[in-house]
């Protein structure tokens, strides 16, 4: 009899034991390709959003304003691929999404050629597709991972995003000399790289993520339990066989969606509102573009890159308190930002690497609550639902940081960001006093 062994050390012959993790194993290698394509297409509008906004609308209280229209519509891109998972599976959902926002990247380089500015509004709203299925990519890593695998299912696919987002802003000025080469302005360079990166991206998931995960987790459902590793018995976890986990398990936490939920958006908002007017506040001190790509690459990397450490610290210490962590990081990053000297390349890296690592804690023990708490036949239009939200969240704090930041200046803009997180702290109280019985 075929045997395997599991995640756990465990011994196993179950035949559906054995499909799940070979096609867990071979999702996870596709979703990390995809993503590092993904990432280089993500980079763009963050790098470089705002300046070309600025530069074409010539003022500075509407660069936010392109942050705010590719989030917008990366939320009703979130709600189409979370309906087109749930009939179709990950594979098809994802696809589409990568390629609408390959698609929106090239409506964003025909608009700076022609200095089209309704051109240029539609195809960031058009270009969000592609932010909607980076993100949505980490839950087709928890599809077939089991709870105590999650945390860490949801980072490998995060941190695969790191190569391509990184090396995105610090192309920003070998990308704009090969755009004005061809007669683009140099400030659409780096959405040329988006417009390939996300149609390779689309091209690789649809090729390749086969069998669905999706679709084989409904059918597994039975194999992969739903219960949050955060709330199994350790001894029941360590000496029951994969698979039986399910039965025993002291039940999921009710508001684990809500809270789930919660912690994402409070997070995108705090994080884009900083991130998205650091750029404009480096230009109007003569920073140059090299150094903008260097914060924002760091930025990004801080995001991305802890998210395997981030993902073992979620499964062994836990959600909430991974979340409690996040808004605090969050808290000090908005800090140092505020009082950094105005001068202070170092110290705005050291602002916008905090800014990344809260937004990378609290993205991942979000994602890990909603995937502990909704069962497989209702995860993708949930997951779509709450990513929408998590899009509006930074559609929000994108067109509001710019008005901010025009009328209090952009240490305020920063310290309200962080003040923002905190919110968090008093929600997960409040929503586990109302669930004494869930622990």
């Amino acid at each position: 009899m075929e045997q395997s062994l599991t995640p756990a050390g465990l011994v196993t012959a179950d035949p559906q034991e054995l499909e799940r993790l070979r096609v867990q194993s071979r999702t996870l290698k596709v979703v990390v390709f995809s993503q590092i394509l993904g990432g280089a297409g993500l980079a763009a509008g963050v790098a470089v959003g705002a300046l070309l906004a600025q530069q074409m609308l010539g003022s500075d209280s509407l660069a936010g304003l392109p942050i705010a229209l590719f989030t917008l519509g990366s939320a009703l891109a979130a709600f189409l691929i979370g309906r087109f998972t749930q009939r179709w599976g990950r594979r098809t959902g994802l696809s589409l999404g990568f390629a609408v926002g390959g698609l929106g990247a090239a409506g964003v380089v025909l608009a700076a050629v022609t200095g089209n500015i309704a051109t240029l509004m539609i195809a960031l709203f058009i270009y969000g597709a592609g932010t909607a299925a980076n993100l949505q990519a980490r839950y087709a890593g928890t599809d077939l991972a089991l709870p105590a695998e999650r945390g860490r299912a949801v980072s490998i696919a995060m941190v695969a995003t790191t190569l391509g987002a990184v090396a995105g802003p610090n192309l920003i000025e070998p990308l704009g000399r090969l755009a004005l080469s061809f007669g683009i302005p140099a400030l659409a360079g780096p959405f040329l790289l988006a417009a390939i990166s996300y149609l390779a991206a689309a091209a690789t998931l649809f090729a390749f993520l086969r069998p669905d995960p999706y679709v084989l987790a409904e059918r597994f459902a039975d194999v992969a339990p739903l219960l949050p590793c955060d709330e199994v018995d350790d001894e029941i976890v360590s000496a029951a066989p994969t698979g039986e986990v399910g039965d025993r398990a002291i039940p999921t936490l009710r508001n684990g969606v809500v809270i789930g939920a919660t912690v994402m958006v409070l997070t995108q908002i705090a994080m884009v509102a900083i991130m998205t007017m650091t750029p404009v506040h480096m230009r109007e001190h003569s920073y140059s573009l090299t150094d903008i790509g260097l914060v924002i690459s760091i930025h990004v990397a801080a995001m991305f890159l802890p998210s395997p450490i981030t993902g073992i610290l979620v499964d062994r210490v836990g959600r909430i308190p991974m979340s409690i962590a996040g808004a605090v990081t969050l808290l000090l990053a908005g800090v140092v930002a505020a009082m950094a000297p105005t001068h202070s390349l170092v110290l705005l890296i050291v602002a916008l690497t905090l800014l990344g690592l809260g937004w990378n804690f609290g993205v991942i023990a979000g994602t890990a609550l909603v995937v502990d708490s909704t069962p497989p036949d209702q995860r993708g239009r949930t997951q779509g639902s709450i990513d929408v939200l998590v899009a509006l969240a930074g559609a929000g704090g994108g067109a509001a940081s710019g008005i901010v930041m025009a009328a209090t200046g952009y240490s305020m803009l920063a310290l309200l960001g962080g003040v923002l997180s905190l919110l968090l702290i008093p929600v997960l109280w409040w929503t586990r006093r109302r669930t004494p019985s869930d622990r």
